[in-house]
């Protein structure tokens, strides 16, 4: 029984699909730690800003 090129098809789109979750996946990541950081440094600021005679 020979092998054709048409059946490497299969490991062709797994691997490409693989690698596009995983790149979503980064993403995602990326995003959320990114907006983690924003949201602690308002913190940060707006704990600066309530304390008294930090003007």
């Amino acid at each position: 029984m020979e092998t054709s090129p048409m059946d490497n098809f299969g490991w062709i789109e797994i691997i490409f699909s693989g690698a596009v979750a995983l790149a979503f996946g980064f993403w995602q990541l990326w995003s959320i730690n990114r907006e983690i950081a924003k949201d602690k440094e308002k913190a940060a600021d707006k704990e600066k800003a309530d304390k008294p005679g930090s003007e």
